[in-house]
């Protein structure tokens, strides 16, 4: 099943495109609507679910899945995460993670992106988001409807993370949690500024890439990777 309908409710925030780096725009706040319809049906344990990484050269694609109370009236402030800053996205995790009744995170790695293509490595990082979750009854996700989700159990919500509540707080909790894994992997590969652009595509980034090659965590697969530097070079440093 595959939802595209967006409310009118709207507010101003921040929004960017793929690569980090908001800028100042009117966008629609997320709501409960889909949730609510969920729940008064009796689906009380209804998981957002959503990625960040698809696109990025470098890193693993990072899910989670945030369950909400059906109590719950709103958390403010919540937006796609990529309409937030660094700051915000933080202070928002914290909320989020005390306000849930469960919350998960999962990964799919950078050889299973490329063994696999980024589509299904997304897909299984999603199902273990699931999977680590204690209980859910239902999953709204972000995006196309994706085979390897049970569709008697699943609602995809095209621009889900802008329309639902509960997949925009997952989409936080991710996005945070792969920032700072990719500050972390920064330390050990400087010259690459993933501290900045968390493995996108940067000019900075592809600057590096030329001059040093690729590092184990580099998807070989993609094309500016593949296209720059011969697979081979792609060792472990």
């Amino acid at each position: 099943m595959s939802v595209d309908e967006r409310p009118r409710r709207r507010c101003l925030g921040t929004a960017s495109a793929s690569s980090p780096g908001p800028d100042r725009r009117v966008l629609e706040a997320p709501t409960l609507e889909r949730e609510r319809v969920l729940w008064s049906s009796g689906h009380h344990l209804v998981a957002g679910l959503d990625e960040v990484g698809r696109g990025a050269l470098a890193g693993p694609v990072v899910a989670a899945a945030c369950v909400l109370p059906d109590h719950l009236d709103g958390i403010a402030g919540v937006l796609d995460s990529k309409a937030l800053t660094p700051s915000q996205r933080t202070r928002l995790a914290d909320e989020i993670r005390r306000r849930c009744v469960a919350w998960s995170v999962a990964a799919a790695s950078r050889r299973e992106v490329d063994r696999l293509n980024v589509r299904a490595a997304s897909a299984l990082a999603m199902r273990r988001a699931l999977a680590a979750l204690p209980d859910w009854d239902h999953a709204l996700y972000d995006g196309l409807p994706l085979r390897e989700l049970d569709p008697q159990r699943s609602t995809s919500v095209v621009h889900g993370d802008s329309l639902s509540l509960s997949i925009a707080c997952a989409s936080i909790l991710a996005k945070v949690t792969r920032d700072a894994l990719m500050t972390r992997l920064a330390a050990r590969h400087p010259e690459y500024g993933w501290q900045r652009n968390v493995g996108y595509g940067t000019d900075e980034h592809l600057a590096a890439l030329r001059a040093h090659g690729p590092t184990a965590f580099h998807r070989t697969t993609f094309a500016p990777v593949r296209t720059l530097v011969a697979p081979e070079r792609a060792t472990e440093k």
